[in-house]
């Protein structure tokens, strides 16, 4: 309704336009028809101010051809009967052989002789055609005069037919996904029993959705740091947090068992970024901005959803802006947040309004399962040479990863506690120092790295299938990649 009320508005509609308004025009009977008996408020409003247009409808029907051409100068577009005059060109066009037929058949005798009759049948003729196009952009124009002088009124019900729209879309997906109502409270607390992802939950084929709980307040928790590990649920959790909160301040059923949610000024997310190169503005810088504008316009009534601030610069450097940021929130600002780290030293962060929680994991020897669920307390690992298997690294890489991993951890340098603020550079430098110094293994330096690469590309060769020119390529290969690891040109 909208887009084609606007083309007739400035005078570019053309005739599949009309087509279309005459379609939906005849919609609107049955469409108000069923609203007739409705008792909600907002659906007896549209009721009330939606017209019919039942005599736009009929004049399109009558004016318009059912598949008219796209260009008005083209002609095609009205229908036989609609205009007399139109008719009659038609007429002339189409059966102009038949009709000099006529005329000769009445005239006698056999001289050359021109009538006035003749005379003007030649003039139609010879410009019918013309004429026909002429006739037929005239009376579109004057329709679309006609259609245009009910625009305000059609708009009002096209804004009636979208409010329909849309309560009837939150409607269906209520009832189908399972959707309950939730409490509108003044508060100040987002109560959420088993929510979930609105989306997520519906694309899962192979597993279920995990539901989880939520509670944020300024009296008791405020403020949430969620750690674990990738892929285990971190970004999902709070997303669905700031989904449902925003379908229920919609007026929308959400996807939880029960809930109570106090309206927000603002949803505020900071949930990954990339580089802006338009700009010239790496990921940390966008990322920096993002959270710039959060800390500037949040207020005690807003939520607030930042996952992984930081990550995009050194380890420190990242951890003390998470640290900073975090602070001036829970200190300053006071809006309910939710705030996913691999920082796990930001967890001492704890207090009274400030609550860690973390994604349940269970190990089953080298394996990992995600369970999925919420809970609180803290995790000291983020389990990242896991994930790295489920995406395919090498084995030889991720081998050597958790040799380095195992080497840093005996050292004391994953699990250091980084103070923040003064002096943090020389307790940092100090903490290195005192670090005992252990020589790496010589089965996990880059020769070993490089021959477990080799020997697993050697073993995977077909050698039996090979043609002698293949072979010979193929160890030329092995023989070049040998002298970049040993440094040979």
């Amino acid at each position: 309704f909208e887009r084609l009320l606007t083309r007739i508005e400035v005078g570019t509609a053309n005739a599949r336009d009309m087509i279309a308004l005459k379609v939906s025009l005849t919609c609107l009977p049955e469409i108000r028809a069923a609203l007739e008996n409705a008792k909600s408020p907002l659906i007896a409003e549209c009721f009330r101010r939606m017209e019919i247009y039942t005599d736009l409808a009929e004049l399109l029907e009558r004016a318009i051809v059912d598949e008219p051409g796209t260009t008005l100068r083209d002609g095609g577009i009205i229908r036989d009967g609609y205009n007399e005059e139109l008719d009659e060109y038609r007429r002339i066009a189409v059966g102009s052989k038949s009709m000099l037929q006529e005329i000769e058949e009445r005239e006698t005798g056999a001289e050359r002789y021109i009538t006035e009759e003749l005379k003007e049948f030649e003039t139609k003729i010879l410009g019918a055609q013309e004429k026909i196009v002429s006739i037929e952009y005239r009376l579109f124009t004057e329709i679309r005069v006609v259609i245009k002088s009910h625009i305000a009124g059609i708009q009002q019900t096209a804004h009636r037919i979208a409010v329909l729209d849309v309560v009837a879309a939150l409607a269906e997906g209520a009832v189908s996904h399972h959707y309950v109502r939730p409490a509108i409270t003044s508060g100040g607390n987002i109560d959420i029993k088993d929510g979930r992802h609105p989306l997520v939950e519906r694309i899962l084929t192979r597993d279920l959705f995990v539901p989880n709980d939520t509670h944020l307040g300024h009296t008791d928790c405020e403020a949430m740091i969620i750690t674990g590990p990738n892929m285990a649920g971190k970004s999902t959790y709070m997303r669905q947090v700031a989904l449902i909160t925003l379908m229920a301040q919609a007026g929308s059923f959400i996807p939880a068992r029960e809930a109570a949610i106090s309206p927000v000024d603002r949803i505020f997310t900071r949930i990954g970024a990339s580089d802006d190169l338009a700009s010239g503005q790496s990921t940390f810088m966008v990322e920096m901005n993002e959270v710039a504008e959060i800390l500037k316009y949040a207020t005690k009534d807003s939520l607030v959803i930042l996952d992984e601030v930081g990550r995009g610069t050194s380890t420190f450097d990242g951890m003390s802006i998470a640290r900073a940021v975090m602070e001036h929130i829970a200190k300053k600002i006071h809006a309910k947040t939710l705030f996913a780290t691999h920082y796990h030293e930001l967890t001492d962060l704890a207090n009274d309004r400030i609550k860690n929680f973390c994604v349940a994991v269970k190990e089953r020897g080298s394996e990992v399962v995600f369970l999925r669920r919420i809970v609180p307390g803290c995790t000291e690992r983020s389990y990242g040479i896991h994930v790295a298997k489920l995406a395919g690294l090498p084995k030889a890489v991720t081998d050597r990863a958790e040799a380095i991993l195992a080497q840093m951890e005996s050292r004391g340098v994953r699990e250091t506690v980084v103070p923040v603020g003064e002096g943090a550079e020389e307790a940092a430098t100090a903490a290195n120092k005192n670090a005992p110094e252990k020589p790496a293994s010589p089965d996990i330096g880059m020769d070993s790295l490089f021959a477990s690469t080799l020997r697993d590309t050697i073993l995977s060769l077909d050698v039996m299938t090979m043609t002698p020119l293949e072979a010979m390529n193929e160890l030329y290969r092995l023989q070049e990649q040998a002298k970049q690891e040993a440094g040979i040109r």
